[in-house]
């Protein structure tokens, strides 16, 4: 039996299935006092104050919600926080996104020419990327909503669809200003086909949008030139704007020799490649063509995380390169499944994946759970708050939350509540910076309150 859209019965209950086990995990992670305010709380805050009709200025960073990322998507998040504000809505969704990115991949299959037991085979290899577990419980990033557009993306422009492979490109754009690498990389594997006019439009895309943010959109919202934030933190060596990079890139080439990682760039093209490369051949390489772009700015990034499978960097690799592993498989469709290469990849899933993270490093907190929920509960709704970085995601529903960082001087008075534990300071911030606000507030004559394990509540 089969649903309407052609998809077998059963592929519905273990998306679902999937799905699930992906939220419960993100879920648990977060009981666990394992999220942080770099990202979930972060996106949280600003979401709430969207559904609220306030101005979406974070409290940690001090921007705009546009300014971040560009991610305009975030918007749309809003309306189901004003139904119920709960940051499980961004778990759920993000679990979701993840998980049903099978769905247009199915459909690739299908539309390639393989047989459904291919399919199947297609979809195990999505959810065996390990970046998709990692993405899903490293804390909340909007591009994993749009993960099943870009796999629609690749069926779009196969079916011919210009309307609907544009729109959904516009999409992606539209969750991280990031994903203009993807989109510029659709662009050049349509240049490499031969297709003009798709080529054309995906790179015009990519550079317009590029340059409206780093020409308009970002310096009205920041009041700064500087154009993406993101340029700085990762190209420093190369200057502190978009323009100081490229312009460098040109004079100075010999800085990318001097500074980039070559013993890390080669591990990282291993670990994107090792789980699926078997499933690859020489058709597949105008797909991978489309990663190229993203796949040099990581490598040429002076963040080691942007190089690994822990973090959400490499997300949408994972899925150009199963798409490539669809045009590998379509030379023989009639082939039985490759036991033996997804065994593999299940293998390389088990290495580097981490569930086994909630078997050690994600009970390290089981301790306090109790009395940090006890105290949770005690810090008022509206309150302006300083507290831990893990602690951020559980309080981050308000107008301003901080959490103290080493080299940043925050005064007691900017706070109703401090929520602190300089025993366990968390990401971060360190024992010194959170000392010295509980000093503050006790010589200022605030009640304060001391839990086992260090957690300290203060109020004014």
């Amino acid at each position: 039996m089969k649903l309407k859209l052609g998809l077998p019965k059963k592929f519905g209950f273990v998306c679902l299935a999937i799905w699930l086990f992906l939220w419960a995990c993100a879920a648990a992670r977060h009981a666990l006092l394992q999220s942080n305010a770099y990202d979930l709380g972060l996106f949280d805050q600003w979401i709430w104050l969207i559904s609220n009709g306030l101005p979406p200025y974070s409290s940690m960073e001090g921007v705009h919600i546009l300014a971040d990322h560009g991610a305009w998507v975030l918007y749309i998040a809003g309306i189901p926080y004003k139904l119920h504000s709960s940051i499980q809505w961004l778990l759920i969704s993000q679990a979701a996104g993840l998980s049903l990115t099978a769905i247009p991949l199915w459909f690739i299959g299908t539309q390639t020419g393989l047989p459904p037991r291919l399919c199947w085979l297609v979809c195990g290899l999505w959810w065996l990327q390990p970046v998709v577990f990692n993405a899903n419980i490293f804390d909340f990033h909007p591009e994993t909503w749009l993960m099943p557009a870009l796999a629609g993306c690749y069926w779009a422009n196969r079916a011919k669809k210009p309307w609907l492979w544009f729109a959904l490109l516009v999409l992606l754009i539209g969750s991280r200003d990031g994903l203009v690498l993807v989109v510029a990389g659709i662009g050049l594997e349509q240049a490499l086909r031969k297709r003009w006019v798709w080529a054309g439009a995906a790179i015009g895309l990519a550079l317009g949008w590029l340059a409206m943010l780093n020409r308009f959109l970002y310096p009205l919202l920041t009041g700064s030139a500087e154009g993406p934030k993101a340029v700085k933190g990762l190209f420093s060596y190369l200057g502190n704007s978009l323009d100081e990079v490229i312009i460098n890139l040109v004079k100075q080439p010999h800085l990318l020799i001097q500074n980039v990682d070559l013993v890390g760039g080669l591990i990282y093209l291993l670990l994107i490649s090792v789980a699926i490369g078997p499933f690859w051949r020489r058709v597949s390489i105008p797909v991978l063509i489309g990663a190229l772009p993203l796949i040099c700015v990581n490598l040429l990034s002076e963040q080691a995380p942007q190089r690994s499978l822990i973090h959400h960097y490499s997300l949408p690799i994972g899925v150009i390169v199963v798409i490539a592993a669809i045009d590998g498989l379509a030379i023989n469709p009639r082939q039985t499944v490759p036991w033996k290469k997804l065994a593999w990849s299940a293998l390389c899933w088990a290495v580097l994946a981490k569930p086994w993270f909630f078997s050690g490093p994600y009970l390290e907190r089981l301790n306090v759970l109790g009395s940090t929920k006890e105290a949770i509960m005690e810090v008022p709704e509206k309150s302006r708050v300083a507290t831990t970085s893990y602690l951020v995601p559980h309080l981050s529903q308000r107008v301003s939350i901080k959490f103290p960082k080493p080299n940043e001087v925050l005064k007691v008075d900017d706070f109703d509540v401090l929520l602190l534990n300089p025993k366990d300071p968390g990401w971060g911030s360190d024992k010194e910076a959170q000392d010295s606000l509980l000093i503050q507030a006790k010589e200022s004559g605030w009640a304060c309150r001391q839990w086992a394990g260090g957690i300290e509540l203060c109020k004014k």
